[in-house]
């Protein structure tokens, strides 16, 4: 277990967003969180990173409480890295230049070993050939890679993904979901992902729906988006393939919501299609 949450809860004033709120992640995990906006999620992850102090409650990170009374919170943001809608990047400095200066001033590594490092962070994120472009020449994807490979510097256990994708075309997302599953994939690195694109949650290992500030639902991704009319009952949409899967259902088609995968999808309306023609003959 890398994080165990315990009796959570965080208030702003007389709003409260959420109240013992009980969770855990594993070490190695890929988790995506979705649900209605205002339902606490981006605040629930921010606690993770103590970007937020919770009103109460206890998180434990390999066992230690790190909301404790004079906890290194510096040492812990290097363990727990976020990555925001917004890239963060440095306009005025060059992609490699946005990698070394937290090397240089948070590491306090030399400028050679810096760079030394940068570019092997640019080439685990497949973008080693921008090291010397500004930011305002890269596309969305390209500076949600770098703004990646810049938490990479601290070199994170978890990596914690707030809506990252949510400002960038089709391309881009696909881009960063690719990167992010490769450095789980490849170095065994913790994600935790909030997204509205459902598409992106069907390779985690689970996916938490949070709805008014509690856990509404918690399993793998072929348990919880099978749920089509529970997860729509609370404003919420399902990946593509589980729609379609849906709507043929209703019109009587004998076919299985958990064909999550495109390919897994065209196999299962594929063999319903050909039973029925072999039935029909």
């Amino acid at each position: 277990v890398l994080f165990e949450i315990k009796d959570l809860q965080k208030k702003f004033g007389s709003l409260t967003v959420f109240d013992g709120l009980n969770e855990t992640i594993c070490k190695g995990d890929v988790v995506v969180i979705i649900g209605p906006s205002g339902g606490g999620k981006s605040t629930f992850i921010r606690c993770l990173n103590l970007l937020e102090q919770p009103t109460a409650g206890k998180i434990y990170f390999e066992g230690e409480d790190i909301t404790a009374k004079g906890f290194d919170v510096n040492r812990h943001r290097q363990k727990v890295g976020m990555v925001f809608q917004q890239f963060n990047l440095f306009n005025n400095l060059t992609v490699l230049e946005n990698i070394t200066i937290s090397l240089t001033k948070v590491k306090k590594q030399s400028e050679e070993e810096s760079k030394e490092k940068a570019l092997k962070l640019l080439k685990r994120v497949g973008l080693e050939d921008k090291a010397n472009a500004y930011p305002s020449q890269l596309s969305g994807g390209q500076k949600q890679r770098i703004a990646i490979a810049g938490v990479l510097a601290m070199r994170p256990q978890c990596i914690v993904l707030d809506e990252a994708t949510a400002m960038l075309d089709p391309i881009g997302r696909s881009e960063v979901i690719s990167t992010i599953e490769r450095l789980n994939r490849d170095e065994g690195i913790t994600v935790v992902l909030i997204t509205h694109h459902m598409n992106e949650a069907e390779h985690a290992d689970r996916v938490i729906v949070m709805n008014e500030g509690r856990v509404a639902m918690d399993g793998a991704p072929r348990e919880v988006f099978a749920q089509v009319e529970k997860l729509k009952s609370i404003g919420l949409t399902v990946p593509d393939t589980v729609e379609l899967l849906y709507e043929l259902r209703g019109a009587g088609c004998d076919l299985p919501l958990t064909a999550i995968t495109v390919d897994e999808c065209a196999d299962a309306i594929a063999r319903c299609f050909g039973k029925s023609a072999k039935e029909d003959n």
